[in-house]
């Protein structure tokens, strides 16, 4: 069994703490689900991703937070496809997860992952103000142009978009987020976004769910973050946007997603191993 440690979604090689860390275990076949578990909450990062049955070019994938397995993760999965490239993998693997098979392109430097289709849900006016309560926000903060939703695709989770100002002094109840989360069965973050021009966006991603209280990078949050743009016709497809995360937690991270005008969403990033 072989364990790597990666930072997915770096910035540059001048921001050696830049990109959200992950743990990647090759040949994990012999793992039961309580091993996978106690190897995350060692690695002690927010998912660990677990590939076995793996062959130049497929490979079954598994994710990890340090307090339960999730269906999908994105940082994790960019992760893994840079350490399969560099252990011999062909330039395109399929990668089979609880959700569906995700097909990667792959160098040893940064891979893209094609998300599972997502679909765009209204999101309950009781349940908002009881998110934004936890968040610490009120109604005035939102962005009026882009109205906050609920995203159901790899990891169903809500999305906040708000005004300018408001990233800058989130500070959530991280208890309050997370018997949000563990009540609606929220796997992945709880994105907080603002658009800082027309395909450029920052976002700040509160994830007790996983064992910490904000998440650097989260992938599959930016490819939801896609499929809520182009549902709502927020922006000409296709396209190509960015997702800046992680600098107020000391891991400044970014995420490239494109957009096309139907079908699934892909999402692009750098990784380095640690």
């Amino acid at each position: 069994m072989r364990e790597l440690k990666f930072r997915a979604f770096t910035t540059s090689q001048h921001e050696p703490a830049s990109g959200n860390p992950a743990g990647v275990v090759l040949d994990a076949e012999h793992l039961s689900d309580a091993d996978m578990l106690s190897t995350a909450a060692r690695f002690g990062f927010s998912e660990t991703a677990f590939l076995s049955s793996v062959t130049p070019d497929s490979a079954r994938i598994r994710y990890f937070t340090p307090r339960a397995e999730i269906a999908f993760c994105g940082h994790a999965t960019i992760a893994s496809g840079v350490a399969l490239a560099r252990n011999g993998a062909n330039p395109v693997i399929s990668l089979t997860t609880n959700v569906g098979v995700v097909p990667v392109e792959a160098t040893p430097q940064q891979a893209s992952l094609t998300a599972v289709e997502t679909s765009v849900e209204t999101l309950d006016g009781a349940l908002l103000d009881e998110l934004l309560h936890a968040l610490g926000l009120s109604r005035a903060d939102l962005d009026p142009a882009l109205p906050p939703t609920f995203l159901r695709g790899a990891n169903p989770h809500p999305i906040v978009p708000v005004g300018p100002g408001v990233l800058a002094r989130l500070d959530h109840d991280s208890a309050a987020v997370l018997r949000l989360q563990d009540r609606e069965g929220w796997d992945g973050t709880v994105p907080v976004v603002q658009r800082l021009d027309e395909t450029r966006f920052a976002s700040r991603n509160p994830f007790p769910r996983g064992g910490i209280r904000e998440d650097p990078a989260t992938g599959s949050a930016a490819a939801g973050l896609g499929a809520y743009l182009r549902h709502g016709s927020h922006l000409p497809v296709p396209a190509e946007i960015t997702v800046e995360q992680g600098r107020e937690v000391g891991r400044p991270s970014l995420i490239r997603v494109s957009v096309p005008a139907t079908g699934r969403i892909q999402v692009s990033g750098t990784a380095e191993e640690m």
